[in-house]
């Protein structure tokens, strides 16, 4: 009986490093752009750590002058250290950047223009699952999430037109499919949702993560006829420190779903194909993952109306109109 159970154990076992194999080496796709970025300027949100991180490093790898912006300093500086000395690229640094603070978004705009000539692709990977206010009085997840890259987005956009062809990419995710944006609700509280449980968190992640979607579609159309083009991705399921502040209860369910998590190098991979590959400009606007464009995605992300006043409603919160 004994043996019959360790040898069912080994047979679950054997299962378990199939599927991992499966999803991790085989399923997940890779971008294949052999591209080269010596003289080409990028910046990367919330680069310190996990997707951003090793988004950052593999730039690094192709000879682009890597931006970090980053809040916490610290972390960003250690990270600016250790991708210097796995690229020998010395062109990689850090810039103070808190997208929960608009004041900070207009400071690292305004220090970049100063100093940077050029901007080639802006990749707005920051995310978080926090409660709480911003300083401006957003709610945290709409604040970072949405509003704060929105900003910096617009404050850069005429050095992305002038450094053309250049490209925008929003790091989304397929949680999008749960969310709703409800805008009479977002212009009384100036947040997506109410409540700081766990699971009210997830869902106002959701939220933001369809503004994203909604916000790429927006801004591809006002680039059209311009040389720049811009990309929202699902990065896979992927294990990365966001959900840092969740309960104890919530961290131990999450840990049963572990193995069908990607590691940051995967979760990467879609965020480079739209950064680098070729003949994809027809597809600005739309929703990438795997590698490939979602072209059924749910109408809710492709809302012209709703895509229109979003664009709008973030405008007045930034003081843009």
């Amino acid at each position: 009986m004994l043996l019959l159970l360790l040898l069912l154990l080994l047979l679950l076992l054997l299962l378990l490093g199939g599927a991992f194999y499966f999803l991790h080496v085989v399923k997940s796709p890779r971008c294949e752009s052999s591209a080269k970025l010596h003289g080409k300027t990028v910046i990367i949100t919330g680069a310190n750590t996990g997707i951003g991180k090793t988004t950052a490093m593999d730039l690094a790898r192709r000879g682009a002058r890597v931006i970090l912006a980053c809040r916490d300093s610290q972390r960003a500086e250690r990270a600016v250290k250790e991708i210097v000395q796995e690229t020998k690229n010395k062109q990689v640094i850090f810039m103070q950047l808190n997208l929960a603070s608009l004041k900070s978004v207009r400071s690292f705009a305004d220090n970049f223009l100063r100093s940077e000539s050029r901007l080639d692709l802006l990749i707005n990977n920051a995310g978080l699952l926090n409660s709480g206010k911003t300083e401006d009085g957003f709610g945290m997840i709409f604040g970072v999430n949405h509003l704060g890259h929105f900003l910096l987005t617009l404050l850069l956009l005429d050095r992305l037109k002038a450094s053309g062809p250049s490209r925008v990419v929003n790091v989304s995710s397929k949680a999008f499919e749960a969310g709703e944006v409800d805008l009479s609700f977002l212009r009384t509280h100036r947040d997506l949702a109410l409540g700081s449980s766990d699971f009210q968190l997830l869902l106002t992640y959701s939220h933001s993560k369809l503004c994203n979607n909604l916000f790429t579609y927006e801004l591809a159309k006002r680039l059209q006829g311009s040389d720049v083009t811009c990309y929202s991705v699902h990065p896979g399921y992927v294990k990365t420190e966001i959900g840092r502040n969740f309960s104890s209860r919530w961290k131990f369910l999450f840990s049963f779903t572990e193995i069908f998590t990607r590691d940051a190098l995967s979760g990467c991979q879609t965020t480079l194909h739209c950064a680098l590959e070729q003949d994809i400009e027809h597809l600005s606007g739309h929703y990438f993952s795997d590698c490939a464009p979602m072209l059924n995605i749910a109408s809710k992300a492709r809302d012209d109306a709703v895509a229109k006043k979003l664009w709008e409603l973030s405008e007045t919160f930034c003081g843009l109109s």
